[in-house]
């Protein structure tokens, strides 16, 4: 049984060029979704938050974040709300969203988590 793996992100961020990089270098078969280019929907984002919470699947530290006014960011604050900023500003979630099809749905990058996410 093979895994449907796809790799969420923007391709000119670092942290998802890395990602890439080590599922190839790994031969890990995935599909790439540019989620600025082909956005994300509610569906797919409430998905995410069964395993992602929602202050963590968000990227605070990122300028979509930054460029946002106070009683904006102060509105999110549930799954919900979450959801609706993702789907208007899909750069604003961390990325790399990793789906495997098997495991949970995991956010960012490091080779140690792909390392156990993939070990067989």
């Amino acid at each position: 049984m093979s895994k449907q793996v796809t790799l969420y992100g923007i391709p000119n961020c670092d942290t998802v060029k890395k990602a890439r990089t080590w599922l190839d270098a790994n031969g890990v078969a995935y599909t790439f979704h540019d989620f600025k280019k082909a956005g994300l929907d509610a569906g797919l984002v409430k998905t995410w938050l069964k395993d992602i919470p929602w202050d963590t699947l968000i990227n605070r530290k990122g300028t979509t974040w930054r460029g946002l006014p106070e009683e904006r960011k102060a509105g999110i604050t549930d799954n919900a709300s979450a959801t609706a900023l993702i789907v208007e500003l899909p750069s604003i979630v961390k990325r790399p969203v990793l789906e495997t099809g098997s495991a949970p749905t995991h956010v960012g990058f490091t080779a140690d988590l792909y390392q156990q996410i993939f070990k067989n």
